[in-house]
């Protein structure tokens, strides 16, 4: 498993503030990637920075003492539709550490990501709570290529590379089956 830690770039002001104040968070993701390839991910902005647009994983925060595997099954039912046992989606492939603000506050957040092969999904956004509602624009399927070229902001950033990296891990080689 990958690990890194990175945080956001705020404005200077804020940058340079010494009384932040992070709230520790813990996440879970997917990389929920079709039979193409491609990678779902939710168009977002930060309520309190309509302008700062992004596109990220579906998931989100675990609930106290909800291990990563059930929350990352639990948010991806929530917010996409797909409903699974959570040792489906094996071990984490990828953790981090990033801090950032959304709607005012800071967070620190540690967030491990689970990686789920799909051949297809139709994904269903009638589970959003109000947050999502209020700060998700919109969803695509992106390939890791496009995503480097579109110029969009996206999280996490090395989210390009790992998907490439995943890909090539789990192809099968002449006379292989793939894993």
């Amino acid at each position: 498993m990958n690990v890194s830690a990175r945080s956001e770039r705020a404005s200077s002001a804020v940058a340079n503030s010494s009384s932040r104040v992070y709230t520790p968070r813990r996440a879970a993701r997917v990389l929920l990637v079709d039979a193409a390839g491609r990678v779902l991910l939710f168009e977002g902005f930060d309520p309190a920075r309509p302008g700062h647009r992004y596109w990220f994983t579906p998931g989100g925060g675990l609930d106290p003492a909800e291990a990563p595997a059930a929350g990352a099954a639990r948010e991806l039912a929530e917010e996409t539709g797909l409903r699974l046992d959570p040792t489906a989606l094996g071990e984490a492939v990828f953790s981090d550490t990033t801090e950032f603000t959304f709607d005012g506050n800071w967070y620190r957040q540690e967030q491990d990501f689970f990686l789920l092969r799909v051949q297809s999904w139709q994904v269903d956004t009638t589970g959003f709570n109000d947050i999502e509602q209020r700060s998700i624009a919109d969803h695509r399927w992106w390939l890791p290529d496009e995503l480097v070229a579109s110029g969009e902001r996206f999280y996490p950033p090395e989210l390009p590379a790992l998907l490439t990296r995943l890909g090539r891990s789990t192809a099968a080689g002449p006379g292989e089956a793939p894993c």
